[in-house]
Protein backbone atom coordinates (compact mmCIF):
# COMPACT_ATOMS: atom_id res chain seq x y z
CA UNK A 1 0.00 0.00 0.00
CA UNK A 2 2.93 2.57 0.50
CA UNK A 3 3.91 1.89 -3.06
CA UNK A 4 0.55 3.13 -4.36
CA UNK A 5 0.88 5.98 -2.25
CA UNK A 6 4.53 6.75 -3.12
CA UNK A 7 3.55 6.31 -6.68
CA UNK A 8 0.33 9.08 -6.24
CA UNK A 9 2.72 11.42 -4.62
CA UNK A 10 5.92 11.27 -7.00
CA UNK A 11 3.01 11.80 -9.88
CA UNK A 12 1.52 14.65 -8.54
CA UNK A 13 5.19 15.93 -8.09
CA UNK A 14 6.06 15.16 -11.65
CA UNK A 15 3.05 16.91 -13.15
CA UNK A 16 3.97 20.22 -10.71
CA UNK A 17 7.25 20.37 -11.15
CA UNK A 18 8.31 19.11 -14.59
CA UNK A 19 5.35 19.40 -17.23
CA UNK A 20 5.22 22.48 -18.90
CA UNK A 21 1.70 23.51 -18.85
CA UNK A 22 -0.08 25.82 -22.21
CA UNK A 23 -1.26 28.89 -21.43
CA UNK A 24 -5.37 29.34 -21.24
CA UNK A 25 -5.30 30.82 -24.80
CA UNK A 26 -3.48 27.70 -26.09
CA UNK A 27 -5.83 24.98 -24.55
CA UNK A 28 -8.73 27.06 -25.68
CA UNK A 29 -7.50 26.93 -29.36
CA UNK A 30 -5.85 23.45 -29.36
CA UNK A 31 -9.86 22.48 -27.94
CA UNK A 32 -11.02 24.52 -30.80
CA UNK A 33 -8.79 22.74 -33.67
CA UNK A 34 -9.33 18.84 -31.90
CA UNK A 35 -12.68 19.65 -31.89
CA UNK A 36 -12.68 20.87 -35.64
CA UNK A 37 -11.01 18.06 -36.58
CA UNK A 38 -13.13 15.70 -34.95
CA UNK A 39 -15.90 16.91 -36.60
CA UNK A 40 -14.45 16.70 -40.29
CA UNK A 41 -13.16 13.05 -39.51
CA UNK A 42 -16.76 12.11 -38.33
CA UNK A 43 -18.08 13.40 -41.46
CA UNK A 44 -15.33 11.76 -43.57
CA UNK A 45 -16.15 8.44 -41.95
CA UNK A 46 -19.96 9.14 -41.99
CA UNK A 47 -19.81 9.50 -45.57
CA UNK A 48 -17.53 6.71 -46.42
CA UNK A 49 -19.78 4.00 -44.51
CA UNK A 50 -23.33 5.33 -46.39
CA UNK A 51 -21.64 5.17 -50.09
CA UNK A 52 -20.46 1.23 -48.50
CA UNK A 53 -23.38 0.82 -47.24
CA UNK A 54 -25.55 1.54 -50.56
CA UNK A 55 -22.64 -0.32 -52.75
CA UNK A 56 -23.25 -3.74 -50.82
CA UNK A 57 -27.55 -3.05 -50.86
CA UNK A 58 -26.61 -2.41 -54.29
CA UNK A 59 -24.34 -5.85 -54.71
CA UNK A 60 -26.86 -8.01 -53.25
CA UNK A 61 -29.96 -6.36 -54.76
CA UNK A 62 -28.19 -7.37 -57.95
CA UNK A 63 -27.25 -10.80 -56.68
CA UNK A 64 -30.63 -11.76 -55.02
CA UNK A 65 -32.45 -10.76 -58.22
Amino acid sequence: MAGIVNYIKESFGELKNNVSWPTWPEAQSMTILVAVFSIIFSLAIWGIDTVFSKVITFYFEKIIG
